[in-house]
């Protein structure tokens, strides 16, 4: 299933660009909702959706504020370390999960 475009951010890593945004509910896979999470595709042909799990909290629970935000950076260096770990975009599949610690 391919990310919808509207709320999407283009970046551009080695060369190559993907479409990322934030997860505000996970409409793809069963994830718990209470992390701060990010889906990564291909821009040019998507295929398997990379998920990224920062393990940080998505909220503060007493006032359900945004606890912190995503930066590009982010965002560049999960995409690097998924590619690394075996995550191809193009080719089909279910969503590949990227777990990274809490900083």
């Amino acid at each position: 299933m391919a990310l919808p475009k509207k709320g999407s951010r283009r970046i551009v890593v080695d060369g190559v660009e993907y479409r990322w945004r934030v997860s505000g509910k996970h409409w793809c896979c069963d994830y718990d909702v209470s992390t701060l999470d990010y889906m990564v595709e291909d821009a040019a042909s998507p295929g398997t959706t990379l998920v990224v799990e920062t393990g940080r909290p998505a909220v503060y629970p007493p006032s359900l504020v945004p606890a912190e935000v995503i930066l590009p950076r982010e965002v560049a260096a999960g995409i690097r370390a998924a590619r690394s770990n075996g995550w191809t975009p193009s080719a089909h599949g279910s969503p590949f999960k990227l777990r990274l610690s809490a900083v």
